[in-house]
């Protein structure tokens, strides 16, 4: 990534303060800025930063009013935070804009892509037979793509992610590295002698549209049916969905989410880190689950819940008020334990 100022102000609809053609090459934080880098600055907290900062561009917002003169090219926009958010995606797009199928990229000769022209297979990806992969697509480096499987338009699969056969994924979906796709659900009935026999697993995942998974995360295939992660929701690394769950539209669920088997979580939900979910549970719409909470019963819509096993947030911070009142109550007790005692031996 190359650019001056100039481009830059075009592009952000911005005014220029200084130099106009000098270059950068990366972005950066204001307070660790270096030469060839842009920055923003747009909490006034930051203020003093600007006359320090090496960086050779610094976004501002407008309305900043300058104490001395910074040793650096302004460029002023009505909103510094959101200008410099469209550069990161400016960046993430140029650093991305990949096209071409690598030499050592399997094709199965069934597999159909829809524009050859228009993406990318990195080394060692693998497309099964009868797969489709849609256009703008990009897979790289040792992605594997199953039998039957169907990916969208404009989908980014980072290196090693692996979907397995029959399953869907929608356009528009990012799913980042070593994350699985449609693995076996953990289901196993217990026999008379006590072992447990495999119950095979014969549906698919099906991901929505706009759908970002995270890394190591794992989706299991359904026993009959669809596991489904609905339009637009998001998951963060090290998750885990189990068969036949459906995660609503707009739901997003923070690391180390766990949700057993046919869970139905509504849209719009917020889960925080390290969740955990009993099967067979219903969360309504809206509800938002705190960091390590327990749920083992259904959740109303628009409740917020925490604790293990949860409780409604409300009633959580009431429980815990008194928990942490359990040895000044204890010691209470003992004392009028002790004066019930000598009132009984004065008898």
């Amino acid at each position: 990534m190359e650019f001056t100022a100039q481009q830059i102000a075009q592009l952000l609809g911005g005014t220029i303060e200084g130099d106009e053609q000098v270059i950068v090459t990366k972005l950066c934080k204001i307070e660790e800025g270096e030469q060839g880098g842009i920055a923003f600055l747009s909490n006034p907290k930051y203020n003093h930063y600007l006359y320090q900062t090496q960086a050779s561009i610094v976004i501002v917002n407008n309305s900043l009013e300058l104490e001395q003169q910074p040793n650096t090219t302004l460029i002023r926009v009505e909103n510094a935070y959101s200008c410099f958010a469209r550069l990161l995606e400016v960046y993430n797009q140029y650093r991305l804009d990949r096209k071409g199928i690598s030499s050592l990229a399997f094709v199965d000769k069934t597999a159909t892509i829809k524009d050859e022209n228009d993406v990318y297979l990195g080394e060692f990806v693998v497309i099964s037979p009868n797969a489709s992969i849609g256009k703008g697509t990009k897979l790289f480096p040792q992605v594997f793509i199953g039998d039957n499987v169907v990916i969208g338009d404009n989908v980014v699969l980072f290196a090693g992610v692996k979907i397995y056969h029959d399953c869907v994924i929608g356009n528009n979906c990012i799913i980042h590295a070593g994350a699985v796709i449609g693995a076996d659900g953990f289901g196993f009935a217990p026999l008379a002698d006590g072992s447990l026999k495999k119950i095979d697993q014969i549906g698919n995942v099906v991901i929505e549209d706009d759908v970002e998974i995270g890394a190591n995360t794992t989706i299991d295939r359904s026993t009959l049916g669809s596991t489904k992660i609905l339009h637009g929701a998001k998951i963060d690394n090290l998750c885990q969905i189990g068969h036949n769950c459906t995660i609503g539209t707009s739901t997003a669920m923070s690391a180390q989410v766990g949700v057993a088997g046919s869970c139905k979580i509504g849209s719009h939900c917020f889960v925080g880190g390290q969740a955990g979910f009993a099967g067979h549970l219903t969360v309504g719409n809206c509800s938002k689950i705190g960091a390590q909470s327990g749920v083992i019963s259904d959740v109303e819509p628009n409740s917020t819940i925490v604790g293990a096993p949860s409780l409604d947030a409300r009633k959580y911070m009431k429980s815990y008020f008194l928990f942490s009142k359990l040895p000044d109550i204890n010691r209470k007790i003992a004392e009028l334990e002790r004066k019930i005692q000598e009132l009984e031996a004065k008898k």
